[in-house]
């Protein structure tokens, strides 16, 4: 889309109510930053995947015939399948939390402190952190944008609840992997949304169930594949609303084969994920190759003293520098916005 047309609807949309409270825990949870006066044009609009339960060998197995929109997003764009998940945790709702925070998971060393892995409903990030934790979300509604938050498990209102006037819309069906990517698919298209959230948990549920690298669970790598193949063929088909989407795809933690827990954080099997930035303007490419800063860490868990690998935890600040705008205020994986998507 033009930037004309973006200011046109900026100018259109700041006459509307965006975000609704609808519930007394939302209405109090504390926000970062105060909902923007108007809605900014931006040059970029970020759509963020994470695929639950995503374990890089499931690229492998499924090859190119498999699952031909995630290779196509790999060979595109600035990808690597050797990023990793955070140390402390290769868990759902920590790792997710760190997306979005861009903070480490330990409360007591400056983390979002999300250690619990289900729906407490009157819980927010600021409370487990001990004070106020700022987000994607905050830091794209102080610079004028509006948000979205699409995802499979309940346990995601927590992000909701913790930034309610950031988090313009927020849509969680269970187990509802094509009716959250029929749903994003719609609100890109009808709204214009500097950052979309989208999590995809069927092979994180598979792998629960059946194990692993199991064959459901590579059933389920399939079907989250053609689900993003959907949105690939709305974006090419609508190329001046949708022309400038960039996708930042990760995952929280991988599985291991033919087990059906990931709790192990010491385990390459679950501490490797893959990470990918795809869209114009992004240089085919590794990642660590583009970002020589970045270690590529091997096999090897790394912690925190040191060169750093790319971690999921890294799509809060890349998100925001795509955007154009500082890094989410508290954040540790870069905060100082040097992970490139370009040469």
């Amino acid at each position: 889309m033009t930037t004309t047309a973006r200011r046109r609807l900026a100018v259109a949309a700041s006459l509307a109510l965006v975000a609704t409270l609808s519930s007394p825990s939302a209405a109090s949870a504390p926000e970062q930053s105060p909902p923007a006066a108007r809605f900014a044009a931006f040059d970029r609009q970020v759509l963020a995947i994470s695929v639950d339960g995503l374990d890089v060998r499931a690229l492998r197995r499924t090859g190119p015939d498999g699952a031909p929109n995630l290779h196509r997003l790999l060979r595109q764009g600035a990808s690597t399948r050797n990023a990793r998940s955070q140390v402390e945790m290769t868990v759902t709702l920590p790792n997710h939390t760190s997306m979005l925070t861009g903070r480490r998971i330990d409360a007591a060393e400056g983390g979002h402190g999300v250690t619990w892995n289900r729906d407490r409903s009157r819980t927010t990030v600021q409370e487990a952190a001990g004070g106020d934790v700022a987000s994607i979300f905050t830091r794209v509604n102080s610079g004028g944008g509006r948000t979205a938050l699409f995802a499979t498990e309940s346990k995601f209102s927590l992000f909701q609840r913790s930034w309610p006037l950031s988090v313009n819309r927020s849509t969680i069906v269970q187990d509802g992997d094509r009716a959250v990517t029929d749903a994003a698919r719609r609100d890109l298209l009808r709204h214009d949304r500097a950052f979309t959230f989208l999590h995809l948990g069927a092979p994180d549920e598979a792998g629960h169930a059946h194990g692993w690298l199991s064959p459901a669970y590579l059933r389920a790598v399939r079907k989250a594949d053609r689900l993003i193949g959907t949105l690939l063929r709305t974006i090419k088909s609508h190329p001046r609303r949708l022309g400038d989407v960039v996708i930042v795809l990760t995952s929280d933690h991988g599985g291991g084969a033919g087990t059906t827990d990931h709790r192990d954080e010491t385990c390459l099997c679950n501490y490797r994920v893959p990470f990918l930035i795809w869209g114009p303007g992004v240089t085919r490419g590794d990642l660590y190759a583009l970002n020589p800063t970045y270690a590529d860490p091997g096999r090897d868990r790394i912690l925190f003293d040191g060169a750093q690998p790319i971690r999921n935890g890294d799509l809060a600040n890349l998100s925001a520098s795509l955007l154009g705008l500082g890094p989410v205020p508290g954040s540790l994986w870069g905060a100082d916005q040097s992970l490139t998507w370009t040469r």
